[in-house]
């Protein structure tokens, strides 16, 4: 019996952020990832409860599970497949992508789960904002089918964790329900983007019948920026001088100006530089770019074309730079303190820039989610 009003499944589970997001009104049944690095940062987070029938994490190809692996019927079932596929910075593969066709394996088990009569009532599937326009379009559309055949309406979120934490990093959230969705629910949002109105527009009029514009209001005011999740200057590793100015040597002209008007102020500045690729007089650059608005850029995993993001500090004239470290990336995601990372940095890299901010997924937890299943539950009741 669940231990807490709502149950979920944690597909692609990463480090389990979707479940730090959702907290103590959910209760995990099952998890599953097939990356070593991330499952061990999971079951060191997360450790299997004392007493407990069976093992709720399971490691390896979501491929490879049945659906005698997921206990019972979840309320949800949150996924966060693979987004390579979909990024506007890879080759744009869409669902026919060899890593985002792993959205097949997890629905492979829903489809499996209705059969038996225990389809999750809700599902999420969270992703790249790339997901809204892959191959014209048509991705999306297979996807709103998939849901539709399954008996879900659905509709599509497009938030940038920017509006929760000093991060910029917009994700596509398609919130699919097989319940009645309460007219309370129902209604404009800021985050029905250009984007996702453009994505329904392009529906078949099949898909857009089972279209739900899903209510949600913007959060408070962030009243943090990048500055306050940093560490003491003390305590991380500076560039040499020589490495900073092969840094700033990587700028165009636009961010040195940038930077250099940063410098003629008198009180101290803290910026995030990342990598980017630009095409300039028709070849590829790699550029350095720089920003000052107290938010950073998109955290990648430690192979990704961005790579690891570096901390720039203007004070007194002098320019400082040094790279983000692994607990700074995490806070970025909204993690607590106490979240175990890996030791080695690449792999607390790899944990924290494959995953989904934290707060986000409360947000949603709060603004749709449980508001959504308890209505579902007090019909059920009456």
């Amino acid at each position: 019996m669940s231990r807490a009003p709502f149950s979920f499944y944690e597909f692609f589970a990463g480090g389990g952020m979707a479940r730090l997001g959702l907290g103590a009104a959910w209760d995990c049944t099952f998890a599953n990832d097939f990356d070593a690095v991330k499952a061990a940062a999971y079951r060191a987070n997360f450790p299997q409860q004392p007493g407990a029938a069976a093992e709720h994490f399971h490691e390896g190809d979501v491929w490879k599970l049945n659906t005698g692996d997921l206990p019972g019927r979840a309320d949800l079932a949150w996924a966060s497949s693979p987004c390579q596929d979909f990024s506007l910075a890879g080759a744009r593969a869409g669902l026919a992508g060899g890593r985002s066709s792993a959205f097949f394996g997890f629905w492979r088990l829903i489809e499996g789960l209705a059969a038996e009569g225990r389809a999750p009532r809700a599902i999420v599937i969270e992703n790249v904002s790339g997901l809204l326009t892959s191959h014209g379009g048509r991705d999306f559309a297979a996807l709103g089918a998939a849901l539709a055949a399954q008996g879900y309406s659905f509709g599509a979120l497009e938030i940038d964790a920017a509006g929760f934490l000093p991060q910029s990093r917009p994700r596509v959230f398609v919130i699919g329900t097989r319940e009645p969705a309460p007219a309370d629910l129902i209604g404009t949002s800021p985050f029905h983007t250009r984007a996702v109105k453009a994505a329904h527009a392009a529906l078949p009029s099949v898909l857009a019948e089972r279209w739900i514009w899903w209510r949600a209001a913007a959060p408070a005011p962030r009243n943090t920026d990048l500055a306050a999740l940093l560490e003491p200057d003390a305590a991380v590793a500076w560039h040499s001088p020589e490495r900073t100015a092969r840094w700033l040597d990587l700028m165009a002209p636009l961010h040195r100006a940038r930077l250099a008007a940063i410098g003629d102020r008198a009180d101290r500045s803290v910026g995030a530089v990342y990598r980017r690729m630009r095409l300039e007089d028709g070849r590829k650059v790699q550029r350095a770019e720089v920003r000052f608005d107290g938010v950073a850029g998109c955290l990648r995993t430690p192979r990704g074309g961005s790579s690891r993001q570096v901390i720039v500090v203007v004070e007194a004239g002098q320019v400082r730079t040094r790279l983000l470290t692994a607990r700074e990336a995490a806070r970025l995601m909204g993690l607590p303190e106490g979240y175990r990372l890996p030791k080695a940095a690449t792999s607390a890299l790899h944990v924290t820039g494959d995953g989904v901010a934290v707060p986000v997924v409360r947000w949603l937890g709060q603004q749709i989610l449980e508001p959504l299943l308890a209505a579902a539950a007090a019909m059920a009741a009456e």
